[in-house]
Order: structure tokens, then C-alpha cells, then sequence
């Protein structure tokens, strides 16, 4: 196989390596004595040449491991669900949609933290649960169609790749941050 194609080809395999592994596993990239380069989960001979280590899968995939679309879509429009303990189905319906989107998203809970109920308060006005920020839209309630559509306008990809792990969502901030509002939608109820 041709050098070009022989690099195609670990990238593709590199790039599959998280998606795969579930246990941490280290990956070797060294070069041989005949300059030669190597990809291997076992150490390099001694003689080897320019030795890399990198460590990968073990649970939550990381921003980087995410899908380039995604990746670009969080910078731009972050993600965040305002719930509660008494939202019931509309929250567990939103997350299941998150989740088979594989967005990552920070979750708020207006009911049960004072800085997050007034951040949703300044937001839609009131604290009524579930909330989706997507950057500076907003949709009250949970209505597929509005959820996909917020989504899809900021450029998250429609379905979750094969064995993509959902990233660990942010860390919550510690005051309440509130994005200027001007894109407000409301279910239909």
C-alpha cells in the first residue's frame, strides 16, 4: 500500500480508536531505525526513534472526540436545559432527544438552585421548566419539532455517530450567567 494511503488509513483508524475503546488503552507511535513509522498498543522496541504515548477511550469522550460539526456548533451556540424536579416527561423526552443527537449540553435545575431560578426567571420571565437554550434561542416547554429546529439552525448534527460516548457536560457556572434573549420560542401546548 502506498505511503499516502497507509497514512489515510491509521488516521481513520486513529480517529475510530474512541469510539471502540471503553477501557483506557495506550497507543505507541515510534519510528524505527530505517525511518520507518509505527502505530502499536504495545511499547516500542528500545532501538525505536521519536517515541509518542497517547491514552485513549475510558468513559466519557472528550470535546475533541466529537463529531466536527458538533464541535464547531458547541463553540458557537452552547447548549443548556433548564429542568426541575416536578418536569416530569417533557425533561425526560428533551434529554432523549439530546442524547440521540449526541449534543452535550449543561443541565440547570430552576427548582431546586436559587441562582439558576433567577437566571431562568430573567431569561423567559418566569420559572417554568423545561427551557432549551441553543446560543442566544430559546424554546419554553418541550415540542420536538421547535427542539430540532433550534438545534439544527445552530448546526448540531441530526443523529449521534455510532458508538459516539455522550462528552461530560460542563460544569455548571457558579453565577448564574444569562444570555441576552433574543431569539424566545414557546411550545405549543
Amino acid at each position: 500500500m502506498p505511503a499516502p494511503y497507509r497514512l489515510v488509513a491509521l488516521v481513520a483508524a486513529a480517529l475510530m480508536l474512541p469510539a471502540i475503546a471503553v477501557a483506557q488503552t495506550n497507543v505507541y507511535r515510534w519510528v524505527d531505525k530505517d525511518g520507518k513509522v509505527h502505530y502499536s498498543d504495545t511499547p516500542p522496541p528500545e532501538p525505536a526513534k521519536s517515541l509518542t504515548q497517547k491514552r485513549v477511550g475510558g468513559g466519557y469522550g472528550e470535546a475533541s472526540q466529537l463529531p466536527y460539526a458538533t464541535q464547531i456548533a458547541m463553540q458557537k451556540s452552547p447548549v443548556t436545559l433548564f429542568t426541575g424536579a416536578d418536569c416530569g416527561d417533557p425533561c425526560r423526552q428533551g434529554k432523549e432527544l439530546l442524547g440521540k443527537r449526541g449534543i452535550p449540553y449543561s443541565e440547570r435545575d430552576a427548582q431546586a438552585n436559587a441562582d439558576d431560578a433567577e437566571a431562568l426567571k430573567k431569561l423567559v420571565g418566569a420559572i417554568e421548566v423545561p427551557v432549551l437554550t441553543v446560543g442566544a434561542s430559546r424554546v419554553k416547554g418541550f415540542e420536538e419539532g421547535a427542539w430540532h429546529s433550534a438545534l439544527d439552525g445552530a448546526g448540531y448534527p441530526r443523529t449521534a455517530l455510532p458508538g459516539q460516548v455522550p462528552p461530560r457536560p460542563p460544569a455548571a457556572p457558579k453565577k448564574a450567567e444569562v444570555p441576552p434573549a433574543p431569539d424566545t420560542v414557546a411550545a405549543p401546548k
